[in-house]
């Protein structure tokens, strides 16, 4: 299964660095040299890895056949992708792949149901959870501990404890609520 690992950004200097926007919790494993990543758009790639840094605190990536600016500029924008067996869970239990979450049901505590895991959003802050309701509405709900306390894959289902007002229905009229 392909997941997402990064995410090419701007170009740095003239000879074709790129900064990446790292989406794993792996990069030294799945962003290193010698690594042949997949891309969407697929006509970008494959992509080879051939040198790392991180300057400033951003990854800068350098690919095999991008010796330039132009070059790398026209990279930017560009999905990294890593194929990784779909039964595989990160090292640490507090971490989920993607497509791991994605179909869960998502119920409050008091086991109401809420809807299902539409999609995972890596937002700078934190992630978020693209829950979609019975009605077909979506609700966004960050991903945080204090909101999403427990997340069972072997059950199919994940518990939230929102905070007022995230999952109410909220009216119109501003007089209304």
């Amino acid at each position: 299964m392909l997941v997402v690992v990064g995410r090419i950004g701007r170009a740095h200097g003239i000879h074709g660095e790129l900064g990446v926007e790292v989406r794993t919790d792996e990069p030294e494993d799945r962003l290193a040299p010698g690594v042949v990543l997949v891309t969407d758009p697929v006509a970008a790639g494959p992509l080879t890895i051939t040198a790392g840094r991180v300057h400033s605190g951003r990854l800068l990536l350098r690919f095999a056949g991008v010796d330039d600016r132009t070059a790398a500029e026209s990279l930017r924008g560009t999905l990294l992708l890593a194929d990784v067996d779909p039964g595989r869970r990160p090292d640490d239990e507090e971490e989920w792949y993607d497509h791991q979450l994605v179909g869960l049901a998502v119920v409050r505590a008091d086991g109401a149901p809420v809807g299902e895991v539409a999609q995972v959003l890596h937002l700078p802050a934190h992630d978020v959870l693209a829950v979609r309701r019975p009605d077909d509405s979506e609700v966004l709900v960050p991903f945080v501990a204090e909101i999403v306390p427990e997340v069972d894959v072997a059950t199919h289902r994940l518990v939230v404890t929102p905070p007022p007002g995230l999952l109410d229905d909220v009216s119109d009229d501003p007089g209304e609520q």
